[in-house]
């Protein structure tokens, strides 16, 4: 029998997990809003609409609460479903700030219930197959990462949410720039020194629309990372440069281009690299690919990886740049 999941947060982002179960099974689709739990719910025979989350964390016959709401109340919702044994998936960055996800952890050891965070980045197939390269050590040992992720807003944009940081916890470092942390410790590992800037040069806001960061580990790996609300044409890149070679990713499909994986491996008289590129040109699958991972933790009874560890870890490093900022 397939298991049964609850959306809490029927948004964009909502909506697309909706569609990307991997053969689980839409039970609720619970919203603050009943008209767009309603409009969710009725593109899924199957599901429910509902307005009171904290029913819809405790319901009997849900197994998963997929909690995509705002940062404010990521973490309140995800506590309240670990407390009633459902296994969670959180969308990033799991809460405002790290401390707010202690309280899930101690849900979900106290209930047995299992704790994924929605970085669905790791799970676009340019990356899934950049970490094949690079864990096969075609690249050599790491020696930095450098990274760049931004949009460009839309007409009202310092009035949503994202503007207000007691709703959100900051700019755009907690939005898209969490994915570049994210993605930098996956292949780097823990960051043992952070520096960063958090200005704000266009959008009339009190969080900032620009993060650039500076990271190092305590083998001295770098990342240096840039997240901006100012990309007047939409960007990303994720570079990671080894001792004998680099893997580049370009584009995430859409509006930020065709997805391509490009790997430049160094020759033994160094030059013009050995060069071998793949485009991933179809429709996005890292939200079902990661959600079907998420299955497989339930099913193995793993930790999921990304777990609470990873988003506290990625969150603490947003903090401190913003201590550094405010100071």
């Amino acid at each position: 029998m397939p298991l049964n999941v609850a959306i809490v947060g029927c948004g964009l982002i909502g909506s697309k997990r909706a569609q990307s179960l991997a053969g689980a099974r839409l039970a609720v689709c619970c919203d603050l809003d009943a008209a767009r739990a309603q409009a969710l719910a009725a593109a899924h025979p199957d599901a429910e609409p509902a307005s009171d989350w904290r029913r819809t964390a405790a319901r009997p016959g849900i197994d998963i609460v997929v909690v995509a709401t705002a940062h404010d109340m990521l973490a309140p919702i995800a506590a309240e479903a670990a407390r009633s044994g459902k296994h969670v998936l959180i969308e990033k960055p799991g809460a405002r700030r790290a401390g707010e996800l202690d309280a899930v952890a101690d849900a979900a050891r106290d209930s047995g219930a299992l704790v994924r965070i929605g970085f669905n980045h790791r799970y676009h197939r340019a990356f899934r197959k950049a970490r094949e390269i690079f864990d096969s050590g075609a690249i050599g040992a790491p020696l930095f990462i450098r990274a760049r992720y931004g949009h460009g807003g839309r007409p009202g944009y310092e009035r949503e949410w994202r503007a207000d940081a007691a709703v959100s916890g900051g700019g755009e470092l907690v939005d898209q720039g969490v994915h570049l942390v994210d993605l930098a410790r996956w292949f780097l590992g823990d960051f043992a020194r952070v520096q960063g800037r958090t200005p704000t040069f266009f959008w009339n806001m009190p969080v900032e629309d620009n993060a650039f960061l500076l990271l190092e580990t305590a083998a001295g790996q770098v990342a240096f990372l840039h997240a901006g609300w100012t990309e007047w044409k939409n960007l990303f890149s994720f570079e990671i440069c080894g001792r004998t070679g680099k893997l580049e990713i370009s584009g995430l499909g859409g509006s930020y281009g065709t997805e391509r994986l490009t790997l430049y491996k160094m020759l033994p008289e160094m030059g013009p690299p050995e060069t071998t590129a793949w485009e991933f040109p179809m429709v996005d699958d890292s939200w079902g690919a990661e959600f079907a991972d998420f299955l497989e933790d339930l099913r193995l009874g793993r930790q999921p990886c990304p777990g609470i560890a990873d988003a506290q870890a990625a969150l603490r490093i947003a903090e401190q740049v913003y201590r550094e900022n405010a100071a």
